[in-house]
């Protein structure tokens, strides 16, 4: 494996596979992040009128979102199952895409069965695609290889810039001209990726596959052995740190939600004459992670380079305790609601700011964690238990929204910033134990002046 690692076709620093699932999960969360932003604001719309919505109530519709989101990458478990037993990651991204066409076009259609149909569709086919295309990211790069983490980072860009675009366009068209037409343009967007995927296959011919049929030996063999003491080890940690990927994305995903409903229900969005579509603001933290992804990414490895701390626990831990912050400012938003009747819009941009920054500390960082401490044989498995914890996050952030109508949104945004912030300082009090746990998993990166250079190289690369 090492050697068709090593022989690899370069762009800008990085392995070509690594554009061609770039653009494929750019169009797939395209028409997620799309679907996703027009979703709540739909249900909660009026029946009636121009464009009319389903008439749910806020309680109602975060509810269902929260199950859905849950359930998008709950399925990653079945979905990371599936590729590592029987069909490999390369394969199951492919069917994954094609569920993920057809549960997109479906909700095109203005039926109710369609509308639930379509939601189902979309479930199995995330939990299909999600996990393993993340896996395939990190299967680009030899074991200690600096480049990883930005290569990550670079892979978690394309996942944004699809969810700007969509955020921006299928929001003002589902919003504007009709809540179906949005959803029928994000699944054009998701045949996009699926187009692809299938022309870049010679690019990634070399990862993905299921390891039963590798030809490679000593995988077969570490497929077959029950796990050490050190994969245990390791294993126990990530258990660990999925703990704080359950805090974040509980906290995270109100942007989908209640922060969502907020921003239609409560804030001045004119400027001048003209309102800004609520569903547009969905497009803020894409923005910033496409502006800020790689100086966080290459703030990080500059000090790994330097030799100061910035193991994954640590940049995790980090990236809570920022996101949490970020909260602050919606309490801001909720008082100066309470106070004049409507809150400003740059509450909103601040604190997607801070969410942003924390993201980017944590969410690319946790990909790369798994595909370092995760046995071969689960490796799959194991990203599938990542997006299965993030879809429990998801749940639990439905849950804190559906909370608001009783306890206001004060409160919940106030109580999400402290816990966040405080659980994020407890977790760096175990850090150091719990990173003797991992055997010197990250010890190896950037040692080598070869890969420090590649690093370097790449950066320039990217960057200009």
């Amino acid at each position: 494996m090492s050697t068709t690692l090593t022989n690899q076709k370069q762009l800008f620093g990085h392995p070509i596979g690594l554009y061609v699932l770039f653009f494929t999960e750019m169009w797939e969360r395209f028409s997620y992040y799309g679907m996703r932003a027009i979703l709540t604001l739909y249900l909660v719309s009026e029946a009636t009128g121009a464009n009319p919505g389903l008439g749910w109530t806020t309680g109602e519709a975060l509810s269902l979102y929260g199950t859905y989101t849950m359930m998008v990458y709950v399925m990653s478990i079945p979905g990371g199952i599936i590729a590592d037993k029987w069909l490999g990651q390369r394969k199951s991204v492919l069917v994954g895409s094609l569920l993920l066409v057809a549960g997109h076009g479906i909700l095109a259609v203005q039926q109710m069965s369609a509308f639930y149909s379509g939601l189902v569709l979309i479930v199995l086919g995330v939990g299909m695609l999600k996990p393993n295309i993340s896996t395939m990211v990190g299967g680009l790069y030899k074991q200690g290889d600096i480049r990883r983490d930005k290569g990550f980072t670079i892979f978690y860009i394309g996942i944004n810039l699809g969810a700007f675009l969509s955020s921006i366009i299928v929001g003002y068209i589902g919003e504007v001209h009709g809540w179906h037409y949005g959803f029928g343009l994000a699944g054009i967007g998701m045949a996009l990726g699926l187009l692809v995927y299938m022309y870049g296959q010679k690019h990634i011919a070399h990862v993905g596959n299921y390891l039963g049929s590798s030809v490679d030996a000593s995988e077969r063999e570490a497929a077959a052995r029950p796990l050490n003491k050190i994969e245990k080890d390791r294993v126990a940690v990530l258990l660990v740190s999925f703990l704080l990927v359950v805090v974040f994305w509980g906290a995270f995903e109100q942007a989908g939600g209640l922060m969502n409903i907020y921003t239609m229900e409560k804030t001045n969005r004119f400027i001048g004459d003209f309102q800004v579509p609520a569903s547009v603001f969905q497009s803020i933290n894409a923005f910033f992670i496409i502006f800020f992804g790689t100086s966080v990414a290459l703030f990080w490895a500059n000090r790994k380079l330097k030799g100061k701390l910035s193991t994954g626990l640590f940049k995790m831990i980090v990236g809570l305790i920022i996101m949490g912050a970020g909260f602050f400012f919606m309490t801001g938003a909720t008082a100066q609601f309470e106070a004049t009747g409507s809150s400003a819009m740059y509450w909103l941009v601040f604190a997607y700011l801070l969410h942003t920054i924390g993201e980017l500390c944590l969410s690319p960082v946790a990909l790369s964690y798994i595909t370092k401490l995760a046995p071969v044989k689960y490796a799959s498995i194991m990203m599938g238990v990542y997006f299965a914890v993030t879809g429990f996050g998801s749940k639990l952030a439905g849950l804190l929204g559906e909370w608001s109508e009783s306890l206001g949104e004060y409160i919940i945004f106030t109580g999400i910033a402290v816990f966040c912030v405080a659980f994020g300082l407890l977790m760096l009090l175990f850090r150091k134990k719990l990173e003797v746990l991992t055997h010197g998993a990250e010890d190896n990166e950037g040692t080598s002046n070869e890969e420090a250079e590649g690093f370097e190289i790449a950066d320039k690369n990217i960057n200009n």
